[in-house]
């Protein structure tokens, strides 16, 4: 097979696929005759060439997928009127805070946000998938500790959490946020508020997110 038929069938997989495709399944394809290198390049190839449409190819946490371009998002809107799901300033501080200082136990939070947070706050992120338990913490009581899932990078089209951006701007806040769905209105408002609270509470976006 010439590199033209197998970037062909790669495009007519990613593009067909409902979920990402990671480089083991797309090795499936090929029967394994095909190597990992030679599968990313071809996958950079796709992208060099898919640069001035609106839609790209790009690699999150569960693999390779399509997805327009952010500048389509007004016009796609159009086709689903409906209204996003907005979610609360708590919410959103929540997130932040599991986001950068996972893995992170509710009592951590809050220390970090000064009130007591709502179970059904925490649940409301675990349903919609951008938050779960991965373990508990040795200390009295066994604290469950919260981290951030691959649908949360996923949803924000990042790889990993190291490409999360340092929250110095409530601009880049209010982008991230507008990413998962968020009114940009309403995320701007969120996101100075949550970098207001922040110069209190201490350097909560200062630095690279830990790692679990």
């Amino acid at each position: 097979m010439n590199t033209a038929d197998a970037k062909r069938v790669l495009e007519t997989a990613l593009i067909c696929s409902p979920q990402p495709l990671q480089l083991r399944d797309l090795r499936v394809l090929f029967d394994d005759v095909l190597g990992v290198d030679t599968i990313k390049q071809l996958l950079q190839d796709l992208q060099l060439e898919w640069t001035q449409r609106g839609v790209e190819l790009v690699c999150v946490a569960t693999g390779w997928r399509f997805q327009s371009r952010p500048e389509m998002r007004e016009f796609l809107d159009r086709l689903h009127p409906e209204k996003p799901p907005r979610y609360s300033r708590a919410t959103l501080e929540t997130l932040a805070i599991i986001a950068y200082r996972q893995p992170v136990t509710r009592g951590e939070m809050e220390d970090i946000r000064g009130v007591t947070i709502n179970s059904l706050l925490l649940k409301q992120l675990e349903d919609r998938g951008w938050v779960e338990v991965i373990g508990h913490r040795e200390a009295p009581g066994r604290p469950a500790l919260y981290a951030t899932t691959k649908l949360f990078l996923d949803d924000l089209g990042l790889e990993s959490l190291d490409q999360l951006p340092l929250m110095q701007s409530a601009g880049q806040m209010a982008d991230m946020l507008e990413s998962l769905d968020m009114p940009s209105d309403q995320a701007h408002s969120d996101a100075s508020q949550i970098l207001l609270d922040d110069q209190t509470s201490g350097e909560l976006f200062t630095s690279s997110p830990e790692k679990t």
